[in-house]
């Protein structure tokens, strides 16, 4: 069918590419100075523009508005050229709410690549290397940096992490969790289903939700295989999609569970002082975590129900005692763990411990780099982790995120807290399916942590939400690790990860308000 041809999907998606770039660009009446202390450049134009911020912005920027909105001379290019012309270099004009011409380059490239991303016209890895292309080619961002997020951090620890996935079933570690699980859920598909996603999705809190994503799926399929579940038929995709919605709300649970927590707690202390530990984070998300968890489950139950006619192979032989491979790749994989929690002790980043341990495995003989190698899906831990986040980082470098906050939160301000925290919820958690959740969190904390302070609402809240919020990636492949994991084995077309996501995001968004309503006021944090 005409339609369905990958020539015509991708001449659609540079359609709408184009259409973004030719519809009308808000240039907005308000614009950030940096870079001079003396603030001599707001005399010369105070004939066009009147100076609204105050000190309190810091020494070296403030805030103008134009006084003749429409104006040639209301404009950025205006405000450039008169430096330009004035030879005062190291001033820099950013948007405050408007749309800069960079910005709205990054819309277009965005729009195509949403397009391909659902449509997938292309395999997505392809798309995801298209991310650093398009962003260089549009002049949005230099070539080092389209491409250095490709080999960020994070890419290098999800990496340790599907590598541990790895070693747990060339040991048979798998296996043997396979067998405790149907031992508990007998030939049920369904139920042995909700028990390994429940329980990793809760498990995900403490060992980062990727990595609990990695580990279901390699214990689920051969399971699959024997019994002969086809990739794409409604048991397969309840099946491998339960466990990166059920790991996605688990990782909300400590700040281990996922970046997204890690950068929430950070931003918080950077700019207020403030610092959330470990066991408040625990004290004030867990209940989130365990609650969505199991009700993510059951909305990927009732939008995809399973075949009844499949029956789990029963284990009649007993499985033996704990070999020594296992013994030692469980004690690598513990002590990684470990290293993990104490960072704050040690200071490692987790990309140093986690790949320590990947020394260890194969120095102790549990893995050889073939097993890596040949087992190790490169495309989606190096492309579309990396991709992710070059997209999160360029919307940020190019004024997008801020144009868009802009416009959305002045629609809560003055609202209270419950209000702002809806609003902050629902913007982090659309966010975060467009970029890495990481991203998403380090793009809008910066702005709505000053916007609590102006309320009065104590910014833990806001950091809080967010951290969480943005959990719930479920529109998109591309919105978090656990997601890319499980679609790496192709069991699922990315249109049926967002149809879940469309049912699923409100109604978690729904419980995680409730629990910041009733538990948080019961602790005393609202």
């Amino acid at each position: 069918m005409f339609f369905k041809s990958k020539w015509f999907q991708l001449c659609l998606a540079i359609a709408l590419g184009v259409v973004v770039l030719l519809l009308p660009r808000p240039e907005g009446t308000k614009f950030k100075i940096t870079g001079e202390d003396a603030r001599e450049f707001v005399l010369l134009i105070d004939e066009y523009f009147t100076p609204v911020s105050d000190d309190k912005t810091g020494a070296k920027e403030y805030i103008i508005e134009a006084k003749n909105p429409g104006s040639k001379e209301s404009t950025a290019k205006f405000l450039e050229d008169k430096i330009a012309e004035m030879k005062m270099s190291g001033i820099k004009v950013d948007y405050v709410d408007g749309l800069s011409p960079k910005a709205k380059r990054f819309l277009a490239v965005l729009i195509v690549l949403v397009f391909l991303f659902v449509a997938e016209p292309i395999p997505l890895e392809i798309t995801a290397i298209c991310i650093g292309v398009f962003l260089v080619l549009m002049g949005i961002i230099d070539v080092k940096g389209a491409w250095a997020p490709y080999m960020h951090p994070v890419v290098v620890f999800i990496m340790c992490c599907l590598i541990f996935a790895i070693s747990l079933e060339k040991a048979g570690i798998t296996k043997r969790l396979g067998y405790f699980i149907i031992k508990k859920a007998g030939t049920s598909v369904t139920k042995f289903t909700f028990i390994i996603a429940i329980g990793l999705g809760i498990s995900s809190s403490f060992m980062h939700d990727a990595a609990a994503c990695a580990i279901g799926i390699v214990t689920m399929l051969p399971l699959m295989r024997a019994v002969g579940i086809e990739p794409h038929t409604n048991t397969a995709k309840f099946m491998m999609l339960s466990l990166p919605v059920a790991c996605s709300c688990g990782g909300m649970g400590t700040l281990v569970g996922g970046g997204r927590c890690m950068v929430s707690a950070a931003f918080l202390k950077e700019f207020t002082g403030i610092e959330i530990t470990f066991f408040e984070w625990i004290k004030y998300c867990m209940p989130a975590a365990i609650l969505t968890v199991p009700v993510a489950v059951l909305i990927v139950y009732f939008i995809f129900r399973p075949d009844p006619k499949f029956k789990l192979p029963k284990f009649e032989e007993e499985i033996g005692p704990w070999t020594l491979m296992e013994k030692k790749t469980l004690i690598i994989i513990g002590l990684s763990f470990l290293l993990w929690l104490t960072k704050g002790f040690h200071g490692m980043h987790y990309s140093v411990t986690g790949m320590l341990g990947v020394a260890a495995l194969i120095l102790s003989g549990v893995l050889k780099w073939e097993d890596i190698h040949e087992n190790l899906e490169w495309g989606t831990a190096l492309f579309i982790f990396g991709g992710g986040i070059s997209l999160g980082l360029a919307m940020g470098y190019s004024g997008a995120a801020t144009y868009f906050a802009t416009l959305f939160f002045p629609l809560v301000q003055g609202g209270g807290w419950l209000l702002l925290f809806a609003g902050v919820g629902l913007f982090g958690a659309l966010v975060t399916n467009a970029m890495a959740n990481v991203a998403a969190a380090a793009l809008i904390l910066p702005i709505v942590i000053p916007m609590a302070i102006l309320e009065g609402v104590d910014p833990t809240v806001l950091a809080l939400c967010l951290g969480t919020a943005t959990s719930f990636a479920m529109l998109l492949v591309i919105g978090c690790p656990p997601n890319a994991i499980a679609y790496s084995y192709r069991y699922f077309k990315a249109s049926d990860l967002t149809k879940v996501g469309v049912v699923a995001t409100p109604i978690l968004l729904g419980i995680l308000i409730l629990v910041a309503s009733v538990w948080w006021k019961i602790l005393g944090l609202v």
